[in-house]
């Protein structure tokens, strides 16, 4: 057996260990590097080091540490108030909110299950209020969340955007963020029609002052290795917040009992967000950088405010990130990367070559972590995109994107759960099979739509 394949069970190994067991596949993947680096590699530990990605493990940590400074002094809350009222007790407008919401907080750099974790709550709170399918409201929340999810300042854009840049590709990140959010929009719009959305258009407006807004609180996931599997959901973890002497369902401002909505605080806490996006946009300024500069203003303001941020910040998310990242240079460097490649294009058809990795980036990515599938698969899709096989590299990019994520509506992926632990007035067992029967449909028909779209058309 080559050197090659080794790597390449082993990098299965660790995705089927990460779903089964509730071990961190960052952890897997350093431990991964340094075995197949040394043993078959013939690397020494100094060389597997310079594959650390420091500079994507800075954009994590800034992006993180500034979200949930701003989630914690009540910002978010506040805005998903102001929206709410916006509605005028148009309650066919509540959905489309909590997407507009969800979108939002990925797109400025909210992990997506800690979006999900946020907006959930909420949204099938007023589902049970106001008689609004909770499947419908939670897919709301789920696909608004994957819709900005690559925007050029979110996570998912920023691992994205730096494989692709590294490996020479061209590239167009509002491409992809346009082709996520397009896609995830027009199936919000679709389930929104299907879910009785066209009954909550004919019903009567309530009163905008009887609209209430349910109390924030993260959300406990369901439990078991199908959820913590998912190393996304240990960005989550009730013990850090414990250890942190936080109260682990209380993880943003009280509106009973802080301070008023649009206080001077939470005014520059937006403008704050602002100046990253437009910093990081139109002047190229490093958005780890920015990020925690930004942060470092608001911590200096509210300095009680941010021992608590910094228990939050996602360190498991980054942990699995920066692991797989690693292990990717390691496979770079064993020549596994340039292998995978010319066995993909070996297959005659690049258009099904093609195919075939948007299948398995969505099969994996519904049963393990998303953001590990972007950070390995679009590395092994890097020399047959470069073979000249006339499939463009920015349509594949942006196929790959939308396939290894719309699939988090999954009840085995951690949104899914989420959504299935925040349902109220429902039978679980008879709503987890409806989540589960439109995960398995999505992870099927997903990757099709989108390579028809993103690759067949444009070639």
């Amino acid at each position: 057996m080559t050197p090659q394949l080794i790597s390449i069970y082993a990098l299965v190994a660790m995705f089927v260990v990460a779903t089964i067991w509730p071990i961190n596949m960052g952890v897997l993947a350093f431990v991964g590097a340094f075995l197949v680096g040394t043993l078959f590699a013939g690397l020494q530990a100094a060389d597997i080091i310079d594959g650390f990605p420091g500079g994507l493990f800075l954009t994590l940590v800034g992006i993180t540490w500034l979200f949930a400074l701003a989630q914690n002094n009540g910002t978010i809350d506040w805005l998903v108030r102001l929206a709410v009222k916006a509605v005028k007790g148009q309650i066919a407008a509540i959905p489309w909110i909590m997407f507009g919401i969800s979108a939002l907080l990925t797109s400025v750099g909210a992990v997506s299950p800690g979006a999900v974790a946020i907006i959930a709550p909420i949204a099938l709170g007023f589902a049970f209020r106001y008689q609004i399918s909770p499947m419908l409201m939670g897919l709301m929340v789920v696909h608004g969340a994957q819709a900005g999810g690559f925007s050029p300042i979110s996570i998912y854009g920023g691992i994205t955007n730096g494989v692709v840049a590294q490996a020479g590709l061209p590239l167009s990140p509002m491409t992809t963020f346009a082709a996520s959010f397009f896609v995830n929009a027009s199936v919000a719009l679709l389930l929104f029609m299907v879910l009785g959305g066209r009954q909550l258009l004919k019903a009567p407006s309530v009163a905008a002052a009887k609209v209430t807004v349910p109390h924030i609180e993260i959300a406990k996931p369901a439990t078991g290795p199908q959820i913590f599997g998912d190393s996304e959901a240990e960005a989550l973890s009730r013990q850090i917040s414990e250890e942190a002497g936080v109260d682990p369902n209380r993880l943003t401002a009280d509106p009973e009992k802080d301070s008023p909505d649009g206080n001077l605080y939470q005014i520059v806490t937006l403008a704050g967000l602002a100046l990253l996006a437009i910093l990081v946009l139109a002047f190229k300024l490093d958005i780890g950088f920015v990020a925690i500069t930004i942060g470092l203003v608001l911590a200096l303001w509210a300095p009680d405010m941010q021992k608590r941020a910094m228990s939050q910040v996602a360190w498991p998310e980054i942990m699995l990130i920066t692991g797989v990242s690693t292990y990717v240079a390691v496979l770079e460097h064993m020549g596994t990367i340039d292998f995978v490649g010319d066995s993909v294009a070996g297959l005659g058809s690049p258009l099904l070559a093609a195919l075939l990795l948007c299948l398995i980036g969505a099969v994996v990515s519904a049963f393990a972590s998303s953001t590990a599938v972007l950070g390995s698969l679009i590395p092994l899709a890097v020399p047959f995109l470069q073979a000249g096989t006339g499939v463009s590299a920015i349509g594949f990019i942006a196929a790959m994107a939308v396939a290894s994520t719309i699939v988090d509506v999954s009840p085995f992926s951690t949104n899914g759960a989420l959504v299935l632990a925040n349902a109220q007035g429902v039978d679980r067992q008879a709503f987890f099979r409806r989540l589960l029967g439109y995960g398995a449909a999505v992870t099927v028909i997903a990757p099709v739509v989108v390579w028809l779209l993103f690759v067949v058309v444009p070639g």
